[in-house]
Formats: structure tokens, sequence, C-alpha cells
């Protein structure tokens, strides 16, 4: 039986990304309903990722890749991708590992990732290469919408996701998604930078979003003398 991994958060401006694995003796482990985190609402995404967690039967692994380690200047989110989901495999792999090998498993687990790269065969690869566990990985466009394993892991890594930008909201107030897109993060950003001087310590510095905010403030700033 495969690991299903994705990742949740590679583009926003604001906050972690997160990438989760999940196993399961058989799909029918899985709850009823699992989809494409996309494709769910908030609350059912929490029910199921609750659902998931609670059974014994099911591990669970989830990585964070911090704003910090996103803005490091010999990084790309390309490579951050690829590190989510090694390290998110790893840390459901730990749990399993002992399992497996009382079972006389001899065979190395696969898994099955959400393809964060226009080559798929080319992320597999470089997930595996990254991933200290002995293991065959695949990787496909659309695995969280074909695999119930990867859609699992959709639901895990977005409601961490959210959790954590919730977390963040709740000490500075409403920052929307996080998304450049969204009207509310940008007009978050936008006055943030304009009482405080500087970016917020969870927006991605590195990201043309966050740059181009500064250059307005400071054209802005000039602009009144």
């Amino acid at each position: 039986m495969p690991f299903g991994v994705d990742e949740a958060g590679k583009g926003p401006v604001f906050g972690s990304m997160f990438a989760a694995a999940v196993w399961a003796p058989t799909r029918d482990a899985l709850p009823d309903g699992v989809a494409d985190s996309k494709r769910l609402s908030p609350e059912r995404r929490e029910t199921l990722a609750e659902t998931i967690r609670a059974d014994d039967r099911i591990q669970v692994g989830v990585a964070e890749i911090t704003t910090e380690r996103i803005d490091a200047p010999d990084t790309d989110m390309n490579g951050l991708a690829v590190e989510a989901h090694a390290s998110a495999l790893e840390a459901a792999a730990e749990e399993l590992a002992s399992d497996l090998k009382h079972r006389g498993a001899s065979e190395p687990p696969v898994a099955h990732c959400d393809a964060c790269d226009t080559d798929a065969d080319r992320f597999a690869r470089r997930v595996a290469d990254a991933c200290a566990l002995e293991t065959t990985v695949e990787a496909t466009h659309g695995a969280d919408d074909d695999d119930p394993l990867v859609g699992a892991a959709s639901i895990v890594a977005k409601v961490e996701r959210d959790a954590h930008v919730a977390a963040i909201a709740d000490e500075y107030g409403e920052i929307g998604s996080g998304y450049p897109s969204d009207p509310t993060t940008r007009a978050f950003l936008e006055e943030y930078v304009v009482r405080c001087g500087a970016l917020p310590a969870f927006a991605r510095a590195s990201w043309s979003t966050c740059a181009d905010v500064l250059a307005d403030a400071e054209q802005t700033g000039l602009e009144q003398f």
C-alpha cells in the first residue's frame, strides 16, 4: 500500500508551506468523502482530517517549510516542495517502519505524490533522492483528484495551513487567505507597511508582491515631501 503525499501553501505571500503524507492499510480505511481539498468546504476538511488522524490504522506525517526557509537565498520553491514531500514522508514512515518490519515486508514502500513540477517524473526522482527512507516514488499531476490517499494528504496539509493562517490572524487581525490575488491580503500588507515601515514577520519577503508593496510605500513617502 503506498503513501499519498501532497502540499498546501506553495503560492501564498504569507506564512509557511505544509506537506502531509498519509498511509492506510487499504484505501477503504479512509473516511467517506475524501477528495482533493480544494473541492471541500473548510468545515468538511476539518472533519475529515480529524477522522483520519483519529484512526489508529492510518499513519500521518506533516512537514512545515517556514517563511524564513522560503526566503533563504539558496532555496527555490520547487526544491522546497521536494524537501517538504520528503520530510512528510519520513515523518509518516517513522511510526510505520516497525510494523512493516514486524510483518516481514521486504519491498520498499511506494509513495504517490501530487507533482509540484511541470515534469512529474523529475519531481518523483528528486523526492526519492531527498528522502532518507528507502522508497519508490511516483508523481502525477492531479493525483489529489485521482488517488484517495493523495486526496487525504491534501486535506491534512490544507487543514494544517489553514490553522497556521488562523493563528496569524488571531495575532494580527484579518489577513485574508495569504494569497497575492486576495484583496484582503493585499490591503493588509499595504496598510501594515505604511503603518510600520516594514513587512510583517510572516510575509515572504522574497516574493515580488512584497517588493512591489515596499516600493509603492517608499514612492508615496517621497511624494509627500
